[in-house]
């Protein structure tokens, strides 16, 4: 049965997870934003999305774009959670992928680290 959870909380949680990260990584960050979404209209089912170039594809051309965006879809990660416990679980574990991708870290890497 999925959790049911104010936007509110969920944002904590998405906040929370980001905290979680390790400095050198929060720091260096660079010109990326994270957002909660409902879900994702194309992929309703996926959990987060990066979009945007990863630090290791950007160029000394890279300047002058909006920013990056991490999208934590709420909707797909509460149902797949029976408890609070679980979903900030999952929504470490989905910040932490997505951040990897920022980071230009391929699933299959993220999956060999435990973030798949």
């Amino acid at each position: 049965m999925p959790v049911e959870m104010t936007q509110q909380r969920f944002e904590e949680l998405v906040s929370e997870a980001l905290d979680e990260l390790p400095p050198e990584f929060a720091d260096a960050m660079d010109n990326v934003v994270v957002l909660v979404e409902e879900f994702n209209e194309e992929s309703p089912t996926i959990l987060g999305l990066y979009h945007g170039v990863a630090l290791t594809e950007r160029t000394h051309e890279y300047g002058g774009v909006l920013p990056d965006r991490i999208s934590i879809y709420r909707r797909p990660l509460l149902q797949m959670c029976d408890t609070e416990e679980d979903v900030v679980e999952e929504v470490l574990i989905t910040v932490v992928h997505e951040v990897g991708h920022h980071f230009g870290i391929d699933d299959e890497r993220l999956h060999e680290l435990g973030w798949g």
